[in-house]
């Protein structure tokens, strides 16, 4: 009898009204020194009377209650249809809410077309970069005489031409991972089919910076997207890469997870519980001065999104273990 009560407490004032002209009604006939009989049988004819308008308009009061209720359900399932007004307030209460509603509606419009506006501008800007890349990455394979300071020159332009390379690839990825689309395939796959295409890629970056390689096939099949797959592989190579001066980088299986161990620089481990949170660097990261915070955000997204998940482990000046668990 929920709605009886709530009924009385939005009606407390009407209710206290009628006890208070009850009161005066039967203290004025006893002035009057008319028979009590008289006084009880006018104050309990009031009171039957009262009794019964609060019972129906209290039913009146639920039913509305209940329509309100199914409303609100109802806009929640996107349904939105308000139910015909009783009064005048209701209408215009009705009519309030109609115009909040088509406001928030024409501001997430708006909202919509411009998120739609950056990334079709975005991702028509990363396809178009692409051909000068392309292009300039031919001309330094071309064979040219010089000497050992022009080679030299030659190997850090292609080393910075790879790493244009890589931001661009990570901008893509990014616009396709908040554009709203599925484009995820899962699939069985050969896990080391996937970890030669990341190191095919970084084999370079190895042979620059003189970083030994101790890989050995770990012959496992996965569930997982192959093209989101090899991204997050190479992501995790390009950070054990950039990081480990000196040393070597390991892949291999232990206990279900992928793990990709580098002798770095290692994670303080203040930063180690925020390494995967969007935009956060890290100490490394603002010693570096050009970590974008972006990396392993985005690797994790994925990871979440596959049905996979990442660990990392790191020591500060050891070096750092990422455990990618399928």
């Amino acid at each position: 009898m929920w709605w009886i009560k709530a009924y009385a407490k939005r009606h407390r004032l009407g209710l206290a009204l009628y006890v208070v002209f009850v009161v005066t009604f039967a203290v004025v006939m006893y002035l009057y020194q008319l028979p009590l009989e008289a006084v009880g049988y006018a104050a309990g004819l009031c009171t039957a009377f009262g009794l019964a308008a609060y019972l129906a308009d209290s039913l009146r009061y639920r039913r509305r209650t209940e329509q309100l209720g199914w409303q609100l359900e109802a806009v929640r399932n996107g349904v939105e249809q308000f139910p015909r007004p009783c009064d005048e307030q209701e209408r215009l209460y009705q009519e309030l809410l109609e115009i909040s509603k088509q406001e928030r509606l024409a501001e997430v419009a708006a909202l919509m077309k411009e998120k739609k506006d950056v990334t079709d501008y975005f991702t028509m800007w990363t396809h178009q970069i692409k051909t000068p890349i392309a292009a300039m990455g031919l001309l330094l394979q071309q064979e040219a005489s010089g000497d050992e300071a022009y080679y030299k020159q030659l190997r850090q332009i292609k080393s910075e031409l790879f790493k244009i390379e890589q931001y661009v690839d990570m901008v893509m990825q990014y616009l396709r991972l908040t554009d709203g689309v599925n484009d995820f395939v899962l699939r069985e796959y050969e896990l080391d089919s996937i970890i030669r295409q990341a190191l095919h890629k970084y084999a370079p970056m190895f042979i620059r910076k003189k970083l030994a390689l101790v890989y050995e096939p770990v012959g496992v099949k996965v569930a997982t997207d192959e093209k989101w797959m090899v991204f997050v592989l190479e992501q995790l190579l390009s950070n054990a890469i950039k990081y480990t001066a000196s040393g070597e980088i390991r892949i291999y299986m232990e206990k279900g997870c992928l793990v990709v161990e580098d002798t770095g620089i290692g994670i303080l481990p203040e930063d180690l519980p925020r390494v995967f949170d969007k935009g956060y660097t890290g100490y490394n990261g603002r010693s570096d001065k050009k970590a974008s915070g972006i990396g392993l955000y985005l690797v994790r997204q994925i990871l979440v999104r596959l049905g996979h998940k990442i660990f990392a482990e790191s020591e500060s000046g050891t070096g750092t273990r990422m455990k990618v668990l399928f």
